[in-house]
């Protein structure tokens, strides 16, 4: 029997931390292939430290995207983050880009329309939140959005881009109903603040950022707790693509399959299926056929179909899961080509993912975040 009540923590990361810079020039490199040629193939990985960064990987695609010209992606993708400082400077890294052509081995089997590995991939939704998101890594994300976006506008110039956050959820009768814990790590320009300091500046903006007396009389406040955060970003701590996994999905409320998804393209089942996966999930919560829901789907290399789907509702559920799943299997195609045309993947919408999370984020005019639509909810409802 599930617990009902309990604390639940999560963490998020800037836009700036490590890892994220890779994410995003890895999706910068993704978005390039893709706004020249929809079919293109990319598995990119990024590494940076200290005024260095090397791009390498496997593509496919037109000729007009050349080393120098994803080399100069990496630099706009830096800048816009805001690391003009020595130890990372978006003008004066070293850039190196080591990218082949894939594997003949497979595309074969992507071209035949199959999967471009094996692997298995996870959805999840719950009503904790409006976005039926889990409400520790929404609020943890939230926190890093507000705070970048305050430092982007000017109105909070002694930050720097590189921040972490933790937020620890109390649930009472399996809801979240306040916050008992808060951890900040941030960046910040000015060598003489301390940590009291640097809370007077960040505390009005997580507060804006959590939902109104969510914060508890006893919440217990990290910030800073080391000191100071002068130091940041790949300068202090060397950053690669895909190591902020369960960041970028459910902070840990829900399995992972274990595939990263920055740098890859859509026809990668580790990114699109995880991307359907979340999409059936959270229609199914919309139509109000669970309160959570879990969606495992799994995949062979060059094998089209999904091996199995898995549906688990954690007893919150008001219809049958076997008879959910069967539902599911004939309101999509799961193939890797059917859920790409289903939410209009192959398009340049991948950078925008790198940070703040891939889920619970508003879809976009241009077809960004299209595994967010709630436009299957009404036809399960029927199908019940």
């Amino acid at each position: 029997m599930a617990r009902s009540s309990y604390l639940f923590t999560s963490e998020s990361v800037s836009e700036g931390h490590p890892d994220k810079v890779c994410d995003r020039i890895s999706d910068e490199v993704v978005d390039a292939f893709l706004r020249e040629m929809p079919e293109a193939r990319v598995a990119c990985e990024t590494l940076a430290t200290t005024n260095k960064v090397v791009i390498a990987g496997e593509t496919r695609g037109p000729k007009t995207i050349t080393h120098d010209y994803i080399a100069h992606l990496a630099r706009l993708a830096i800048k816009d983050i805001g690391y003009e400082q020595d130890g990372f400077h978006w003008d004066t890294a070293s850039i190196d880009v080591h990218l082949h052509a894939q594997s003949a081995d497979i595309a074969q089997g992507v071209d035949a329309e199959g999967a471009g590995d094996q692997g298995i991939m996870f959805g999840y939704a719950c009503d904790e939140t409006p976005e039926l998101m889990p409400a520790p890594i929404f609020f943890a994300h939230r926190i890093l959005k507000t705070l970048a976006e305050a430092r982007k506008s000017g109105e909070s110039k002694v930050l720097g881009p590189d921040a972490k956050s933790q937020v620890t959820v109390r649930y009472e009768d399996g809801k979240p109903i306040g916050v008992t814990q808060i951890v900040l790590s941030t960046q910040h320009l000015d060598e003489h603040l301390t940590s009291h300091d640097v809370r007077a500046i960040v505390e009005p903006y997580i507060r804006q950022s959590l939902p109104e007396n969510w914060i508890e009389p006893t919440c217990v406040w990290h910030v800073n707790p080391t000191g100071k955060f002068l130091i940041g970003g790949p300068d202090g701590d060397a950053g690669l693509t895909g190591r902020k996994i369960i960041v970028d999905t459910y902070g840990g409320a829900a399995p992972h399959g274990g595939g990263a998804f920055s740098g890859k393209d859509p026809t990668k089942v580790d990114r699109s299926a995880a991307y359907a996966a979340r999409y059936l999930a959270k229609n199914v919560v919309a139509a109000g056929l669970a309160a959570r829901c879990t969606i495992q789907l799994s995949y062979a290399i060059g094998v089209a179909k999904p091996l199995s789907i898995y549906v688990d509702t954690h007893g919150t559920g008001r219809v049958e899961e076997a008879k959910l799943e069967a539902v599911l299997m004939d309101a999509m195609d799961l193939s890797p080509r059917g859920i790409r045309t289903k939410l209009n993947l192959d398009r340049p919408i991948y950078a925008r993912t790198a940070a703040y999370g891939h889920f619970g984020r508003p879809s976009e005019a241009d077809g960004g975040f299209s595994w967010e639509a709630l436009d299957l909810a009404d036809s399960l409802k029927r199908a019940f």
